[in-house]
This record gives C-alpha cells, sequence and structure tokens, in this order.
C-alpha cells in the first residue's frame, strides 16, 4: 500500500491542466480525481507510449500559443507521427537555434521522455526572467521522437528490443521477406535469449553471476558450453536465427556520413526514408541552428570526443592551417582542435550538473546521427544516452547491472532460465531466459522525473553560452578635410564559437556580414561597405576601421542567423 504523493513532474503537471480546462463543471472532480489516480508513485512519470508523446506535443502548444507550435513534420512507413515542437519568441527561425533529438535508436526510449520534459519545463517556467530573456535570443526545436515505429515496439505487442521501422526488406538476401522474425517460445510476451547445450558452442555462465552469458576466451583455454541465439526458430531453415524479422531501416544507420551500403537496417540507400528525410531537411533549412543535442546511443558527454594528435608542438593558427590542408585531401574522421575545447567544456558541465558517473557502453555505428550532426552537417553535436549503469573496467556489464539491480530492490529485469523443447533442436537440451528487454538501456519509470530535472538544468544552461555579437572600442577620429576614421571590434561574448571549425568550409553555414550604410552626403572612401567576418571563438574580436567622408549618422550591422544580428548607429562629426 502507497500513501499517496502528488507528482511534481511538470509533463503530468500538464496533463492536469489540461484536463481542467477541458472538464465541465459537473464532471470537474470525477476527472481530477481520475487523473491524481494516474499520479501515485506506481504510476508516476511512466514512460508514454505515442498517442500519449502525441496528446501531449499538441496540449503544450494549445495551452502556450505564443511561445510553442507544434505540427507532424511526417509520417514513418508505419503511419505515426515524427512530432516537432518549436518554442521561442519573435522570428525564431532568425536567432540562435538548438535542435534537441530524440529516439535516435528505438532502444533508448528515455531520450523521448527527456526531450519531452526539457519543453515541458522550459515552458512551464517560462513566467520566469531567465527562461523569457534566453527565449528571447535562442529558438528550440525539439523532435520527441524520430524512432517512433521503433520505440512503439516497448509499448504494443510482443516486448523487444527493436531499432528498426516497420519497412519491408529483406535483410538475408534470399528474396522473401521478413520470413524469419523472433518467436516467444515461453510464452511470456517477452524476446529474450535461448541457450542450446553444445559442446562445440562459444558461451560459458559468467563466472559474475551465472545467470549471464559470456564468450568463452579460448585464449585462456577456456571451451564453451552452449550456443546462444534470440529467442526463437529458423523459420527459413538456412541455419541463422531470427536474421530477418519485421522491418526495417535503423533511422541511426541511414545517414550520410560513414554510411554502410547494403549494411543491415542501413536502407536501400542514405535517407531512404520519410523520418530521416524529414529531419534532415528541416535541419538543413535552419541556418539558425547552431548546436544538436542527440539521446541516444551515441556518447560525447561522458566521454568527449578526442582530436588527433598533432606532432611537435605548434600554434593554435598554424594548427588550424594543417586542419584546413587535411580536409581538402579527404573526409574529416575525428573532431577538429577548437571543437574538442568546446567538447571537453560542455562534457565537464554536463557531469557537474548530472552527476553521472563513468561511462556508457561505447556503441559504434555507421550513418549515425550524432556523426552526421557535426562532420556533415558541420554543428556542434552532443550526444548522451541520458542514462546508465558505471561499469569497471573487465567487469561484466550484465552482471554488474543485476548487482545494481538488486541493491536497488528491482525485481523485474530478468527471466529466469526455463528449460524448453526445441523444434530446431529436439535432442538438445534448450532454455529460454535472460534480462528483458531495455531495462540496460532505459532507468526504472519511477526515476524518470529526476532525470528530466537534471537534464533540463543542463541545456538549459549550456544554452546560455550561445554566441552572441556585441561591437567594442567604437571610435572616430577627425582625420581631416570633412573625413572620420571609423573603428570598432566585433565581439562574440559567448563560450560557444559562431561555428564550428568543422562547420566552417560547409555550405549549410551561414557566413556573418559586417555592413556600413552611410547616410545622404556620406562617402566610404577606405574599407568595404559588406565584409564577410571571420569565425570568432568565445570571447574573440575581429577589428575593422573606415574612412568616411560627411556629418551624420553611420549604420552599422553585423551577424547572421546563427549568432544573432547586431545594429549600432555613430554619429560622425
Amino acid at each position: 500500500m502507497h500513501i499517496f504523493e502528488p507528482c511534481n513532474c511538470i509533463i503530468c503537471l500538464l496533463t492536469i491542466n489540461e484536463t481542467f480546462m477541458k472538464t465541465r463543471s459537473g464532471l470537474l472532480f470525477l476527472a481530477l480525481t481520475a487523473v491524481l489516480a494516474t499520479l501515485s508513485p506506481d504510476a508516476d512519470c511512466q514512460y508514454r507510449d505515442h498517442s500519449q508523446t502525441g496528446t501531449l506535443v499538441k496540449s503544450l502548444a494549445a495551452q502556450y500559443p505564443s511561445l510553442c507550435t507544434s505540427r507532424s513534420l511526417t509520417r514513418t512507413a508505419g503511419g505515426k507521427d515524427v512530432w516537432l515542437i518549436t518554442i521561442g519568441t519573435g522570428e525564431r527561425d532568425n536567432k540562435p537555434g538548438i535542435a534537441i533529438v530524440g529516439g535516435i535508436d528505438g532502444k533508448y526510449i528515455l531520450g523521448r521522455e527527456l526531450a519531452l520534459g526539457f519543453a515541458g519545463n522550459l515552458l512551464a517556467g517560462s513566467g520566469d526572467k531567465s527562461t523569457i530573456d534566453l527565449l528571447e535570443k535562442v529558438t528550440f526545436y525539439i523532435f520527441p521522437d524520430v524512432s517512433p515505429d521503433a520505440s512503439a515496439q516497448y509499448f504494443t505487442g510482443l516486448t523487444y528490443e527493436r531499432s528498426q521501422n516497420t519497412r519491408t526488406t529483406d535483410e538475408d538476401s534470399d528474396f522473401i521477406y521478413d520470413e524469419d522474425p523472433c518467436e516467444d517460445l515461453n510464452g511470456d510476451g517477452l524476446i529474450t535469449l535461448l541457450r542450446i547445450a553444445d559442446p562445440a558452442g562459444k558461451y560459458l555462465e559468467c563466472e559474475e553471476d551465472k545467470r549471464v552469458m559470456v564468450t568463452a576466451e579460448t585464449e585462456k583455454g577456456k571451451t564453451g558450453l552452449w550456443s546462444v541465439f534470440t529467442e526463437g526458430t529458423d523459420n527459413d531453415k538456412d541455419g541463422k536465427f531470427n536474421e530477418d524479422g519485421p522491418g526495417g531501416v535503423s533511422f541511426n544507420r541511414n545517414l550520410t556520413y560513414n554510411y554502410e551500403e547494403f549494411g543491415p537496417n542501413s536502407g536501400l540507400y542514405p535517407v531512404s526514408e520519410p523520418e530521416t528525410r524529414a529531419v534532415v531537411d528541416f535541419l538543413y533549412d535552419r541556418f539558425n541552428i547552431y548546436m544538436v543535442i542527440a539521446f541516444g546511443p551515441q556518447d560525447n558527454l561522458a566521454e568527449p570526443m578526442k582530436a588527433r594528435e598533432q606532432p611537435g608542438t605548434q600554434s593554435q593558427q598554424e594548427s588550424g592551417r594543417q586542419e584546413s590542408l587535411r580536409r581538402e585531401r579527404g573526409p574529416l574522421t575525428s573532431i577538429l582542435k577548437t571543437d574538442e575545447t568546446i567538447n571537453k567544456l560542455v562534457s565537464d558541465k554536463y557531469r557537474e550538473i548530472t552527476g553521472m558517473k563513468g561511462t556508457p557502453p561505447a556503441v559504434k555505428e555507421t550513418g549515425s546521427f550524432t556523426d552526421w550532426a557535426y562532420f556533415h552537417y558541420g554543428r556542434y553535436c552532443f550526444g548522451t544516452p541520458g542514462w546508465w549503469i558505471n561499469v569497471e573496467k573487465g567487469k561484466n556489464a550484465e552482471a554488474e547491472f543485476l548487482k545494481f539491480a538488486e541493491k536497488q530492490k528491482l525485481e523485474d529485469v530478468f527471466v529466469p532460465w526455463k528449460e524448453i523443447v526445441h523444434p530446431d533442436f529436439p535432442d538438445k537440451k534448450a532454455e529460454v531466459g535472460g534480462l528483458k528487454p531495455f531495462v540496460m538501456n532505459n532507468p526504472p519509470a519511477d526515476s524518470v522525473g529526476s532525470l528530466i530535472e537534471l537534464h533540463y538544468k543542463f541545456i538549459k544552461e549550456i544554452s546560455a553560452m550561445h554566441p552572441e555579437l556585441e561591437f567594442l572600442d567604437i571610435k572616430t577620429e577627425n582625420a581631416g578635410s570633412k573625413i572620420s576614421r571609423l573603428t570598432l571590434k566585433v565581439h562574440n561574448k559567448g563560450l560557444f564559437a559562431t561555428n564550428t571549425e568543422a562547420g566552417e568550409p560547409n555550405i549549410w553555414t551561414r557566413v556573418m556580414r559586417l555592413s556600413v550604410e552611410p547616410s545622404d552626403g556620406q562617402t566610404i572612401i577606405s574599407g568595404q561597405k559588406v565584409q564577410r567576418i571571420g569565425r570568432l571563438t568565445g570571447d574573440e574580436s575581429a577589428e575593422f576601421s573606415w574612412l568616411i567622408s560627411g556629418k551624420g549618422k553611420v549604420k552599422i550591422a553585423a551577424g547572421a542567423v546563427n549568432t544573432g544580428e547586431i545594429s549600432t548607429l555613430v554619429e560622425l562629426r
């Protein structure tokens, strides 16, 4: 029995408010009672399915029409909406923008809640001066779930971890589609593991926890006793198990950087899927976006990216020239030095605010979204799963998770091994069991609320570091003969550079411009009327000067959509 405690999760509070606004007086008490009943600890901040996500997205836009809009960018092969939430003030596409993307991989459903939670918290705090000041300078584009077909497997039908959409594909190239799916052999509604007693097998029980299967270390003289597969049968009798089930193409393997042709779940060609095309097209069309935050398997917040080491010592300017030369010879394969500095700064802030320890398991994927966002889109991109179990080097991750689960009293994370009769192995011992789907990548639902708060605080804090221009040291001097010398500095007072070093040669990066508009009767004698401002790192300035004949006011404007536009009037006497 639980004592009722109100939920502090902003998403739940928004649900109450929406219900209140829609409820007529005669049904008010019953409706609120029903809503509050869902907020007990047993139901607190549960993971939301696609329908609930859509309802919440539309609710946010309805409650905050002056700050928030929402729409469906496209529909997937499975007919599910890919939602977009835009939050900001004024001309939203003409000031620095941040994209927050959840659902990079359908196995990481926490990312959807972190993205939605950020949107809800930001709007709920919009009466706060610091939030309003931020929204006047920065626009947020939030994609709660870009893999809704895949993440739906957590909520409907047979539960198993899935990264692919519902596109019908021939994964094993036998000209038959989706003919070898997983099967629920023990009838528990979950797909776990199948192990077969086999003296020629490659697996052993883990010494740290006998429930866990590990690859036998043959180099240490150990031999396997089991063969291990995902739960199911060999439907097409090709010797492989469950290699061609329903779907599909993975969003996180369908991007252009390091795309794997004919790779598993990579699609027929890069950006082949409606959800991938819609997201990429939207981002390319938003030149104001300078940073992307991605919730999924790839991480560079717990463990920041490393720039390629240079032989000997050299100045930053010389290092930059060397990098430029390398880029002319071929594609980038590692983060550039000045971008590494920002990655390290943001990583330190992430650890400080969230308190996360260790690093998540390294997940390398070809055609991944985070690689595309940095190397091809040319933006700062910070990726994290948002939650993980800290595993010491040399320890087995599954065994460590089971220790964590026992310590936290999580009772529903493992299916005990149970012997079955398997049609493909009638004369061998066969057992089904293992960790339940999703538990290694997503925390218990009752901890989601606190993770939302921590990631909201983190994103809000690094958002305040956005590139921002100002004019400094504006001076006018009388050069004689009614001619004035005008000098000034354009200064980036943000911590982020005005664009990434990787994005410098990218046609999708807007060039900052500096323009001078003389008044009637004035003439620019020396200096350009319109000129480019080079990339400015945090706290860096560029100096400019002109000789102008005539008296009166001169208008000077500088910037780009990804840095914001500034202007000033200077009186020439």
